[in-house]
């Protein structure tokens, strides 16, 4: 037996129509050709990754977030943060390959080879095994145990029953289906150690398979990352301390369904001014005579994101040497400057590319909770 699906009622699928709505207007957005599309996708996976591993206390910087994604060196995250990072980046990278692939199934097989890629840099963790013994979730704050995991025995018939129903077809809204896996492979815990973690991938998994938008697009990742006292407390609330499916999930699907409320009106935005920022960073690239491809790269800076040679040849698709001559360019222009030495060397946005930033960015203004219909939730 796992957590069941509450019946959905008016509320529930009201919001779930605003969701639907403001994703339709995205997915317009960003299906259409437009050059900064590549861009976002990258950085919006990068919060995903980000958000995901902070709640477990591995934390890094977008920057590093982002080199992660690219296949960069870390620009200063520590070491066990890195690898955890670099990790979760392997899942995610396959999650967004399985996203249209026609032969794919959900099997148990599938869940622990994502477990494995995620904590395989720590063999004592036993990556892609199901745990052998008990398992304790404890709040270091209060030094107490807040959740015990159902027997180690009943683990993989939990999960095959878990896996056999993200296979069978159903009529439940993809954000649901999504949510109650994430719930469900929580609650059972399966690993001894990686549990949240691979419950988000699985509900991001599980979001781009209905293939609406790209992945790093359906992700609400980011949004538990800033928002992670209140992800907890709501699954303490519906779990009760125990292996409890019998208990009513409706809390946390609410609470799902603010999620993706907010990240999509939060990506709306932010692709309105990526739509901006391209236009304006394309302009300034142009009138000074710098070749176009130095727009992406301009782009990124833009939007506070240290630029290397690397990162800027995968951008412009040049050699390492065009690529030197044209950051040279840029900075002699005046769009970047340079910060540190030789192989160290890194470009940031100048005070005009700033000032060009700040132009385009709109307001940040609270996200009205879709519930209520009050101001409660700050945007990201």
């Amino acid at each position: 037996m796992l957590f069941h699906t509450p019946e959905l009622g008016d509320p529930e699928r009201a919001v779930i129509e605003r969701v639907d709505e403001v994703r339709e207007a995205l997915r317009y957005q960003l299906t259409a050709q437009r050059s900064w599309v590549g861009l976002l996708r990258r950085v919006m996976l990068a919060r995903a990754i980000r958000g995901s591993n902070s709640i477990e206390g591995y934390n890094v910087s977008l920057d590093d977030a982002v080199a992660a994604v690219a296949g960069d060196e870390p620009v200063d995250a520590a070491a066990d943060a890195w690898l955890a990072v670099s990790a979760y980046r392997d899942a995610m990278t396959y999650v967004v390959q399985l996203a249209d692939d026609p032969h794919f199934e959900y099997s148990q097989a599938l869940v622990r080879s994502l477990h494995y890629m995620m904590l395989k840099y720590d063999l004592d963790k036993s990556p892609g095994r199901w745990r052998p013994g008990p398992v304790y979730v404890l709040d270091e704050r209060e030094h107490e145990v807040v959740y015990t995991g159902p027997d180690s025995m009943m683990v993989p018939s939990h999960m095959g029953e878990l896996t056999a129903e993200l296979r069978t077809p159903g009529d439940v809204p993809a954000m649901i289906r999504a949510a109650m896996a994430h719930l469900n492979l929580a609650m059972i815990h399966p690993f001894r150690d990686g549990n949240g973690r691979m419950a988000r991938c699985l509900q991001t998994l599980v979001l781009a398979r209905e293939g609406i938008v790209a992945p790093p697009f359906w992700s609400i990742e980011e949004y538990l990352g800033v928002n992670t006292d209140a992800y907890y407390q709501v699954l303490a609330h519906v779990g009760q301390g125990a292996w409890h499916p019998e208990n009513d999930a409706r809390p946390w699907v609410r609470f799902v369904l603010t999620a993706h409320y907010i990240q999509a009106q939060t990506l709306i935005r932010r692709a309105q001014e990526a739509e901006r920022r391209w236009d304006a960073v394309s302009s300034e690239v142009s009138r000074r005579g710098l070749p176009e491809r130095a727009a992406p790269g301009v782009f990124n800076a833009a939007m506070g994101f240290r630029l290397r040679n690397a990162t800027y040849r995968e951008a412009a698709g040049v050699s390492d040497s065009v690529a030197g001559r044209d950051l040279k360019a840029l900075a002699d222009a005046g769009l970047l400057q340079a910060v540190g030495e030789r192989r160290g060397r890194s470009y940031v946005a100048s005070p005009s590319v700033m000032a060009l930033e700040q132009s385009i960015r709109q307001p940040r203004q609270p996200i009205d909770d879709p519930f209520v219909r009050l101001p409660a939730t700050p945007g990201l």
